[in-house]
């Protein structure tokens, strides 16, 4: 029996990017056809799509998209410059001093730098202790010799992580941090829509509060249908424990869930789960592989929940 898939791309390209448009293109399939994936580049920004287009409409019957997951970090807010400002801050407070520059200046992370620490290990604590077993445990205000135990070691990255929480809130609270164009109205239609509505950082759970009060306001965080952090798991993505524990929370099944990401990370941990993913990068992780997201955009500021439910139908038949 023959099928319609009908999906649409076009361009439309402005002073910076280029965006996804409603043009409507029919397909019809007695058989299953593999199309190629692609990606299309316009003023260094792209987008990817990998569909297989199917006759059979029985996985329609099990899939419908029910809840829509926004991560934080990077997608309600580019944010990844702040967190760098708020650690190297903490490291000048402090005075840490990581050899090989333990005898020269306060450790600084760069942009270059971070950009590659941020988008390979997820969580604030893990990166610190991830450079410090690298490069050498530092000395510091809290240790004058380098920490030489578990219990010391702890309490130096803890610390450290506290003092750049509170930096990182204040900088929050300053009014200067806006919200990524187009993620409050696809929130809002979401939540029109009747669908379920949900946000899972990594990042700790008081900064995150405070960012979702700040930049969506309190009505829309207080009326989340499930919000996590990474202290309510104990492993950090890329481990999809954060998505897998939220579908409990929303009481629906992984593959009716389509999460927002931003990183490979993201990506990672939202298709462990075996949820469909689309990424709206930043200009850190531009060139990240997000081959295994069911679309890539700049960003949500042309994206509708209709072109969402769209895709999310595409990703159903293609299975």
């Amino acid at each position: 029996m023959a099928s319609t898939l009908t999906h649409t791309l076009s361009f439309t390209p402005s002073t910076s990017h280029s965006y996804l448009s409603q043009t409507k293109h029919s397909f019809r399939c007695p058989t299953t056809i593999n199309l190629p994936s692609f990606n299309i580049n316009h003023n260094n920004h792209r987008l990817f799509f990998n569909f297989k287009l199917s006759a059979s409409s029985s996985s329609s019957s099990s899939s419908s998209f029910q809840a829509l997951i926004f991560d934080c970090d990077g997608v309600i807010l580019e944010s990844e410059h702040l967190h760098r400002q708020a650690y190297n801050d903490a490291f000048l407070h402090f005075n840490v001093r990581s050899p090989p520059s333990s005898s020269s200046q306060p450790l600084n992370w760069d942009i270059q730098f971070y950009d590659q620490l941020q988008n390979q290990i997820g969580g604030g604590k893990p990166k610190m202790r991830w450079y410090f077993k690298e490069h050498g445990w530092p000395s510091s205000t809290l240790f004058q010799t380098p920490p030489a135990n578990d219990e010391e070691q702890a309490k130096l990255i803890d610390t450290l992580q506290d003092w750049k929480t509170e930096r990182y809130k204040d900088i929050i609270k300053s009014g200067s941090v806006k919200p990524r164009p187009g993620v409050l109205r696809l929130m809002d239609e979401a939540r029109d829509a009747g669908k379920l509505l949900a946000v899972c950082s990594a990042a700790t759970k008081s900064s995150v509060i405070l960012c979702l009060e700040n930049l969506i306001g309190i009505e829309r965080f207080q009326s989340l249908d499930c919000f996590l952090a990474g202290d309510d798991v104990k492993e950090k993505k890329p481990d999809p424990s954060i998505y897998l524990t939220a579908s409990k929370k929303l009481g629906v099944s992984e593959k009716n869930c389509l999460v927002v990401e931003d990183s490979v990370i993201g990506l990672q941990a939202a298709t462990k789960a075996g949820m469909s993913c689309v990424v709206t990068y930043t200009s850190s992780t531009a060139d990240q592989d997000f081959k295994e997201a069911v679309a890539i955009y700049p960003d949500l500021s042309n994206i509708s929940l209709k072109d969402l439910e769209l895709l999310f139908q595409d990703i159903v038949a293609a299975k």
